[in-house]
């Protein structure tokens, strides 16, 4: 099967899982305690019934379940994601508005974690028994240990507030007004603690991965056979072990990618990074469905659209499992 063909399958197939995933996640919000309507009177000053059911008329909340269903999913068809309640705006233009954030530190933190597990791994496994194998694997097992949210807490403390090398928070410098090469910069100082906090936990998986793939793999009669033909231990390492030890990281990494997206939620609140995970925590809140419902969709679309990329990727590293297809 070409790796056209396989786009197109997936697509299809990923279509019906959103649709699922939508109306899914439909019932679940909408069986949570709380009343948007309610919210929404209280913080105007007057949460009397009245006020409460000229809301719930206002924005369609006194239909019944399965009609606004029906709206939420011709919407979707139409790629419009519904109105939000709190904010007074369509939830598709929220979205577009903090999604290039989210997708920033959600692929810096996925190349950064799946670079560095590697490179580590690798070294572990070059090392195995020795202090610096121990060094790097007991490293490893704390930052796999370590709560996301603790970690961004002493990154703040040490790297910001007591040597202050790094900003804590936000996207980038307010008021600076910084353009071009100064502002990518900026943005780019900013995205070095939330994208190495959130990269670390991943980082750890995949160097264990890479380490005990490595020495698997370095087992097999292939490779004590290129031993045997005299080729240096650098050449067999790279030619050999590493192209095949790296096929089981790529799938874990396609896998725990979506772990991403929702590990951004806890590191973008820390930050004060304007990605939508932040912008489902604050909608959570609110009891602003809509937007939940919106920032959920999104999300399982980036989940489903990383795990077609990883296909692609291990078809690519391993041409042999297009030729099984």
């Amino acid at each position: 099967m070409t790796i056209f063909a396989v786009v197109v399958s997936r697509l299809s197939k990923a279509i019906l899982t959103l649709l699922a995933i939508a109306i899914l996640n439909f019932f679940l919000i909408h069986a949570a305690p709380g009343d948007p309507a309610v919210v929404l009177a209280g913080e105007a000053g007057a949460a009397d019934e009245q006020m409460i059911e000229q809301l719930r008329e206002r924005f369609g909340l006194d239909q019944p379940m399965y009609v606004q269903l029906g709206k939420y999913v011709a919407g979707i068809v139409q790629l419009d994601l519904g109105y939000s309640f709190r904010q007074g705006a369509p939830v598709a233009e929220l979205i577009a508005d903090r999604l290039p954030a989210t997708l920033l530190l959600t692929l810096t933190a996925f190349v950064v974690s799946l670079v560095l597990g590697i490179a580590f791994g690798v070294a572990a496994a070059a090392r195995v028994g020795k202090p610096s194998d121990t060094v790097l694997t007991t490293m490893a097992l704390l930052f796999y240990a370590t709560p996301l949210y603790w970690l961004a807490l002493m990154a703040v403390l040490v790297f910001s507030v007591w040597f202050g090398w790094l900003p804590g928070f936000g996207y980038e410098t307010v008021g600076a007004n910084y353009t071009g090469l100064e502002r990518v910069l900026d943005i780019g100082s900013h995205l070095i603690l939330p994208a190495l906090t959130l990269g670390l936990f991943f980082t750890a998986v995949y160097m264990r991965m890479a380490r005990a793939s490595m020495l698997e793999v370095s087992q097999l009669d292939f490779v004590k056979t290129a031993k045997a033909k005299g080729l240096s231990d650098a050449v067999i390492r790279r030619r050999h072990i590493l192209r095949n030890a790296i096929l089981p990281v790529v799938t874990l990494a396609g896998l725990q990618a979506g772990q991403l997206v929702g590990g951004a939620v806890l590191t973008e609140t820390v930050f004060a990074w304007p990605g939508i995970g932040r912008l489902m925590f604050e909608s959570l809140a609110a009891r602003d469905y809509n937007t939940i419902l919106g920032v959920f969709l999104v999300s399982a679309a980036m989940v489903i659209l990383f795990n077609i990329v990883t296909d692609i990727v291990y078809r690519i590293v391993d041409p042999r499992i297009g030729a099984r297809s």
